[in-house]
């Protein structure tokens, strides 16, 4: 991270903001509105319009009841989510997106984990609370924004108290995120791509770009920047992560510069070198011939890396890693 004054942005207390006096019963109401809304679902942008409640699956392949593949104690996260007792993640099946590049394509898009109800869901959430972690950190959510609301309204009335991570693509319904207003802490959203022709080759979602700048304003409005406690630990704020993609430095380009100007300049983002071919990137065509996406199989190169954080400062943002 580079410096400024970062201490502008250290607080002395972290109260998650669903216990603000009179949430919860704000919270029910919200949990209750949008499950009705599963009945014609427009909880992501793909507005499959399906009944979720009668067993009809639109895109993301996920019923009535949220999907869980697995909740634990979390280490492999940004160092201020995880802390010293790491971040309590449930990662949830399914996914709005098609990523032919996802390293987590038999999660999201082969649907493993169980079908969970809110119970067992605030039951997971409590569990990772007495294990000591940190915060509970939603992971792929988009297309459950209504399964999460009625878990976290069992679980806060069975006394969860430590703040809420929304951790997401950024293709995200602008209505759900205003149902997770006052409710969610720390939005974590993903800043992938763009352009719109990059958006539909690699994520088949044309509007990916644009759905990703609505969301991520309307997130900071809710929240602002990204706040610390003394001890380094997100409480409050947006932390975008940008994934580097090789030959794609362009799009990195422009996604900076929208965030520092449109945005703010002092938005936290974590410009990651994690990328290796995965999912359909470097597959074969049925013919035997052509590599897919062969443009982007191979990892991205130790110049990239330092093109990419030049960019950054460029654009005008100094709290990057």
């Amino acid at each position: 991270m580079n410096a400024r004054d970062e201490n502008a942005f250290v607080v002395e207390r972290c109260t998650p903001a669903y216990l603000t006096p009179g949430r919860k019963a704000v919270l029910r109401e919200r949990a209750v509105a949008a499950v009705a809304g599963l009945a014609a679902c427009t909880a992501c942008p793909r507005h499959c319009g399906v009944d979720r409640t009668a067993g009809e699956l639109g895109i993301c392949q996920v019923g009535r009841h949220a999907r869980v593949s697995s909740a634990f104690a979390h280490f492999g996260e940004e160092g201020c989510l995880r802390g010293t007792r790491g971040s309590g993640t449930i990662f949830f099946s399914g996914c709005n997106l098609r990523c032919v590049f996802c390293q987590n394509a038999d999660i999201s898009q082969t649907l493993d984990g169980q079908v969970c109800g809110p119970d067992a869901i605030a039951d997971m959430m409590l569990a990772l609370q007495d294990a000591g972690c940190h915060n509970i950190n939603f992971v792929t959510p988009e297309h459950v924004v209504p399964q999460v609301l009625e878990a976290l309204a069992d679980a806060v009335g069975l006394g969860l108290h430590i703040p809420i991570v929304y951790n997401t693509s950024a293709y995200d319904a602008l209505e759900s995120l205003q149902m997770l207003d006052g409710l969610v802490d720390i939005y974590m959203p993903d800043f992938k791509l763009w352009s719109d022709d990059a958006g539909e080759r690699y994520l088949h979602a044309r509007d990916y770009a644009a759905r990703a700048r609505c969301a991520i304003a309307e997130m900071h409005r809710q929240v602002g920047p990204l706040r610390l406690t003394r001890d380094g630990v997100a409480c409050r704020g947006v932390l975008v992560r940008h994934l580097v993609m090789p030959g794609l430095l362009a799009e990195s380009a422009a996604i900076f510069r929208w965030l520092a100007d449109e945005v703010s300049p002092d938005t936290y983002v974590n410009i990651m070198a994690q990328y290796r071919p995965a999912n359909l990137v470097g597959r074969r065509e049925s013919d035997g011939t052509d590599v897919r996406f062969a443009e982007v199989n191979r990892r991205v190169t130790a110049q990239e890396m330092t093109g990419a954080y030049r960019l950054a400062r460029a654009a005008g943002l100094w709290r990057f890693d």
